[in-house]
């Protein structure tokens, strides 16, 4: 039903795009002027009223569903722009509702603020990878002129569902914003590669309980497209996943800011040229990236006295190429920019990165992107990047300190890494929740370290694949695992830490190290 296969591999996305916009499009014009390729088709959205109309004509009666019999879910947090100020809640709903809105106030039986939302309509025709007719309703609010460090309760609704009836009081949430104080200590957690199962179930159950200020997601988000390689030949598409992904995370993400950045299987060709108008349906992130329409999930925070940069790593992939060259260099240029800007800032000490695709992995599966090392590792070493946390390979890995590829200081397990005279340590998180990959070497992590010296792999360049011997694999662990990493600021002039341990399912610590600079 998508591109036939002789023919997208000529096209380029944005061809393959319009190929079945039009195909669509003609198909549902017949059935009845119902809205395809959802109501976000190149990065515009629907919303309030008009979101309600957008809806497939065989639907409409959902206009007319008792408010109170639906029930939202699938809540999940972001940090705006500025995290100590502003926070969007998002959630989902199963049917189209009136007028939805957030409650929000400083105690649970005060919420007499009442913020109205956006929805985001996104219609799936049938016949769209592996999908039913399906049309999901992503709802938004943004939240602006908070406080600092403050906890707030809030609930979600629409007309004739309030979560302030006190029926309903068991819905609400909290979150807090992010200090004004950059000397505050505070934790946040890191994985890739997650995905509907009971191994990201349990992944998140274990990130709740180490209370992060925020979780970053290194990509590869639901797995919606399981074959991952953003073409509209991808096959076993199924959009409903997200639902079954958003009410999993709700547990966690309702409290904690569930920061993403995008990988391959989030590359949804059908939507939008770039891939991402289905994302740009589920998530409200940071807006202060280079290119909002190419690149929504390129951006960048500060919470204390950490910058934190999320880059789309698909734009440089030279191993999934579907969007490779997408900004035509305007997200590396960005990156020199923001890199810059937070090394000269007083009162930030700490720079992390992360995206999807590897700088340095030693996996059977997809090991090293070139793209990245060409691109951006000399950025990183440049400005003395304190940390880079990547996914896509689905194994936990930990590198030596590393410049210009090779290793200036072996960092074993409880060692210390000095950026500013040693170079950059990169950590592969990416074992979140889908099926575990290989390694080429024996596993090595705490309690069984194997001291290695080289470990056959290979790094994926244009053209195919380059076979390496290397030396910087210091940690390679082959189980469901995530990233927490304990930020503590320190008097100026005094050593300043992270203290990162990569920790597993079953809540074993399997490696820890610490990354330290003097407070500015």
């Amino acid at each position: 039903m998508g591109v036939p296969e002789g023919l997208a591999d000529r096209m380029s996305m944005a061809e393959q795009h319009e190929y079945l916009r039009a195909r669509f499009s003609r198909r549902t014009m017949i059935r009845g002027g119902a809205v395809t390729l959802g109501a976000v088709t190149g990065g515009a959205f629907v919303s309030g009223a008009t979101a309600r109309a957008a809806v497939p004509t065989q639907r409409t009666s959902t206009e007319h569903v008792d408010g109170s019999l639906v029930a939202p879910f699938g809540r999940h947090l972001a940090y705006g722009n500025d995290p100590r100020t502003e926070m969007t809640i998002s959630w989902q709903v199963p049917v189209a509702v009136r007028e939805p809105f957030v409650r929000i106030g400083a105690h649970p039986w005060d919420l007499s603020r009442k913020i109205d939302a956006e929805v985001r309509t996104l219609h799936t025709p049938a016949g769209v990878g592996a999908s039913a007719d399906h049309t999901q309703y992503y709802v938004h609010a943004r939240l602006t002129h908070l406080r600092p460090g403050r906890t707030y309760y809030y609930g979600v609704g629409h007309s004739g569902f309030d979560p302030a009836e006190p029926h309903l009081l068991g819905t609400l949430g909290t979150f807090t914003t992010a200090p004004a104080d950059s000397r505050t200590p505070f934790t946040f957690t890191a994985f890739g590669d997650q995905g509907v199962s009971y191994h990201g179930l349990a992944n998140d159950s274990l990130i709740l309980g180490q209370n992060p200020a925020f979780h970053l997601h290194a990509g590869d988000i639901a797995y919606g497209d399981p074959a991952g390689q953003g073409l509209k030949t991808d096959t076993g598409f199924d959009s409903r996943v997200w639902d079954q992904f958003l009410y999993q995370t709700e547990s966690v993400a309702k409290q904690v800011p569930w920061m993403v950045a995008y990988g391959n299987h989030d590359m949804e060709a059908w939507y939008s040229p770039n891939g991402y108008g289905g994302e740009e349906a589920r998530w409200q992130l940071p807006d202060n990236g280079p290119d909002r329409k190419n690149l929504p999930g390129v951006y960048s925070f500060v919470h204390g006295n950490t910058a934190i940069i999320s880059l789309d790593a698909n734009d440089i992939s030279h191993e999934i190429p579907a969007n490779l060259r997408l900004s035509g260099g305007t997200q590396t240029k960005w990156l020199e920019a923001q890199l810059k800007k937070y090394r000269a800032a007083r009162d930030i000490d700490f720079v992390v990165v992360f995206f999807h695709h590897c700088a340095y992995c030693t996996s059977t599966a997809h090991a090293s992107e070139g793209g990245v090392r060409e691109e951006w590792v000399p950025l990183f070493e440049k400005y003395t990047v304190d940390l880079v946390i990547n996914g896509h390979n689905h194994v936990y890995e930990r590198t030596d300190v590393i410049k210009t590829g090779r290793v200036t200081k072996k960092l074993p397990i409880g060692g210390t890494a000095y950026p500013e005279t040693d170079g950059v340590v990169y950590v592969t998180a990416g074992a979140a929740g889908r099926s575990l990959y290989a390694f080429s070497a024996d596993q090595s992590y705490q309690g069984h370290e194997k001291d290695i010296e080289s470990v056959s792999s290979f790094v994926c360049v244009d053209g195919g694949k380059r076979d390496e011997t290397v030396e910087w694999s210091r940690v390679r662990y082959l189980d469901y695992s995530f990233l927490r990493v304990d930020v503590t600021p320190a008097p100026k002039g005094r050593p300043t830490t992270l203290k990162v341990r990569g920790i597993a399912e079953t809540g074993e610590e399997v490696d820890h190290f610490t990354v330290s600079r003097r407070a500015k």
